[in-house]
């Protein structure tokens, strides 16, 4: 069973979940109006950090689920940990400012680059050693 990696894919959803309300409590704060996704800079920002988290979730799930199946559940939920931590970072930098989002974008695509990298490396060993 992959029960830690189970619980950090709960935790990235949380996560995810989280940036939605963000952007939702900035919609009304700043009086951007559904479907609008411009009009105030602090708005745009919060409004990335949803669509930025959701454009790597795709690249990270799966590398993380077969990472876990190939490699490790534990090191898989580790790593997705580190990965969640990356993006709160992100998260927590591109609130303040854009040029502050850089050291959490990069940890989570270090993590979601090993968990690949990894996923993808674990699977051609085992095709080429039958």
């Amino acid at each position: 069973m992959y029960h830690f990696t189970a619980l950090v894919t709960c935790l990235a959803i949380l996560f995810y979940f989280f940036t939605s309300i963000q952007v939702s409590k900035a919609r009304s704060a700043f009086g951007i109006k559904v479907p609008a996704t411009s009009g105030h800079p602090d708005f745009e920002r919060v409004f990335r950090v949803q669509m930025n988290t959701l454009e790597w979730m795709p690249i990270f799930l799966p590398s993380l689920w077969l990472f876990a199946v190939y490699i490790s559940d534990p090191v898989a939920a580790g790593l997705g940990l580190v990965w969640i931590a990356g993006r709160l970072l992100y998260m927590l930098g591109y609130s303040q400012a854009a040029a502050k989002r850089g050291r959490g974008f990069g940890i989570q695509a270090l993590a979601a680059i090993v968990l690949w990298v990894g996923a993808s490396g674990a699977i051609v060993w085992r095709i080429v050693q039958g």
